[in-house]
């Protein structure tokens, strides 16, 4: 009995299988790195889910140096950004941790950091604050900056500070990348690609490296992209992207984005106490006495009515 060619060409592509990582998106184009560290351009299967940079996963080679990458592996986390419709975009996938930076230039947005922060404790992942521009701290900046970053410490939040422009605390910051992989996020201007040019002192030939396997040069629109440290572990890049969406996440979860609020959510006298108005409320007990800092309660309630409406 002869075999059927399309049954032929499927087999002959199984056998073939191959394992590897998504280490950017160029353009339309995804490159895709195999078990021996070489580099591939690939398009997805039609029917694929659209993949993110660090997912692990199968492909085939269709040519020499290109292939199709067939099936996205499990992952750990996914973080989203928003896209049109309510909907999201896949940003990167299998992070160990993200790093947050702010800056003492322009000035600190809470409600951002805490948006980014909330996303860290629904996906699990670790967060790392980084302050950078601390060479430009004066008393009053210093004041200001020192009262919001010991309430995040007091949190468990871990804080560094930098000056990526001065070269200071940057050792630091590379011992806690060291075997890691991250993305370093933060709002327009805080230093990301100074903090990034500092790490990566071969960013340029990483960067032409993959222009050359996609072969669209290095101008192309660049989505993310998978950069290796030196020291072991990775960074990926998404220029752009300064929020994360929070899709799934509703009024009624979002006390366990915050750590102070969710640990206390039990004690109230409601199962399903939202910590608004209702009676023995623990939290709201807790934010009169002190101990939750009136002003994270008070972007937990803006934020909460954003997801409302």
């Amino acid at each position: 009995m002869k075999t059927s060619p399309s049954l032929y060409r499927a087999k002959k592509e199984s056998s073939r299988q191959l394992k590897g990582r998504l280490v950017a998106h160029l353009g339309k184009a995804l490159i895709v790195e195999d078990e021996n560290g070489l580099t591939y351009r690939c398009q997805k299967r039609t029917q694929l889910e659209q993949p993110a940079v660090g997912d692990d996963v199968e492909w085939i080679k269709t040519e020499a140096n290109a292939g199709r990458v067939e099936k996205v592996l499990d992952r750990k986390s996914l973080l989203s950004r928003p896209a049109k419709k309510g909907q999201t975009r896949p940003v990167a996938a299998n992070l160990d941790q993200i790093v947050i930076i702010i800056a003492v230039k322009p000035a600190i947005d809470p409600l951002l950091l805490d948006q980014y922060l909330i996303v860290c404790e629904f996906q699990k992942i670790t967060p790392l604050i980084v302050l950078n521009k601390i060479d430009l701290l004066d008393d009053q900046t210093r004041q200001n900056t020192s009262e919001l970053t010991s309430l995040y410490q007091h949190l468990g939040y871990e804080v560094i500070e930098v000056s990526a422009a001065k070269k200071k605390g940057l050792d630091t910051l590379r011992t806690r990348l060291r075997n890691e992989s991250s993305i370093l996020v933060g709002q327009s201007g805080v230093g990301k690609s100074t903090i990034t040019n500092a790490l990566l002192p071969d960013l340029d030939l990483q960067t032409k490296a993959l222009s050359k396997t996609s072969g669209l040069g290095k101008h192309t629109t660049t989505s993310s992209t998978l950069y290796k440290l030196p020291e072991g572990g990775d960074i990926i890049d998404s220029p752009g992207v300064n929020i994360f969406g929070l899709a799934h996440i509703t009024e009624q979860t979002l006390a366990y984005g915050y750590r102070e609020i969710n640990q206390l959510a039990d004690q109230c006298k409601y199962a399903n106490c939202q910590h608004l108005k209702e009676p023995n409320c623990a939290v709201k007990d807790a934010v009169d006495k002190g101990a939750i800092s009136k002003q994270r309660y008070l972007r937990y309630l803006k934020l909460r009515d954003k997801l409302v409406y």
